[in-house]
């Protein structure tokens, strides 16, 4: 029987690629969406012509306890058996000082940090039955900061922290680390100009912009690194050194 991931935030972007990278390795996969519906369907009837039942879809809204909760049923119940959790479904927006509410804590705190835990210790028993992996996907922001992004960057570093701290906690059978990514895509509906890039990449020492393969391979690489856990990988081309 293949391995099997669950990808939150599956459908697009970072998520999509991971996801087209494992399944080209013959993992199944379990792809969690909360509204990109076409674009996951698209990718999973693709997939299952290629294979039958390699891909099932699964709906839910990370800010919702109860979506949480039937997530992790549906997830273990597909091919009983989960290896990997890939903790990808991000929302990012900035709250600056006079938006810093509670409205925002929510929406920022639910999917880069609370759903990701919840998830993380609803499905630790399966995944130590399979030696699986957990990866959790963070922002190499975390080590300088990011203005006007105060909630979002503590969500994120709260992911970062708890990667460590499950790392210990599910040793030896469940290896966890996380993949901060730099400067990749554009926010979504945003599109940066010229000047913004040139001004990004005159502090990238690689000097060209990543892109969601980069973020994939280097999930890739820890899923099948037998001897690493707890760490974050940086992938930002030389960034968070400057």
């Amino acid at each position: 029987m293949n391995k099997v991931a669950l990808i939150t935030g599956g459908a697009k972007r970072i998520g999509l690629e991971i996801a087209k990278l494992l399944w080209g390795e013959d993992w199944d996969l379990i792809i969690h969406y909360r509204s990109s519906q076409p674009e996951a369907e698209l990718f999973a009837n693709e997939m299952n012509e290629q294979r039958e039942n390699s891909v099932q879809l699964i709906q839910a809204d990370l800010d919702n306890a109860e979506d949480v909760k039937r997530l992790i049923v549906e997830t273990i119940k597909w091919h009983s058996r989960v290896d990997a959790l890939i903790n990808n479904a991000s929302t990012f927006f900035p709250t600056p000082l006079g938006e810093i509410n509670e409205n925002n804590w929510e929406k920022l705190i639910n999917s880069n940090l609370k759903a990701p835990l919840f998830l993380i210790d609803g499905l630790a028993g399966e995944l130590k039955k399979n030696h699986g992996n957990i990866i959790n996907i963070t922002d190499m922001n975390i080590e300088k900061g990011l203005p006007n992004h105060a909630i979002y960057i503590a969500a994120k570093a709260g992911l970062e922290a708890i990667t460590k701290v499950f790392a210990r906690d599910l040793a030896p059978a469940i290896k966890v680390n996380a993949v901060a990514p730099g400067a990749i895509l554009e926010p979504p509906g945003i599109e940066w100009s010229e000047d913004v890039k040139k001004k990004i990449l005159r502090k990238i020492p690689l000097n060209r912009m990543g892109n969601e393969k980069d973020i994939a391979d280097a999930v890739l690489f820890l899923i099948n690194s037998p001897y690493i856990t707890g760490q974050t990988i940086n992938v930002d081309g030389g960034r968070s050194i400057g």
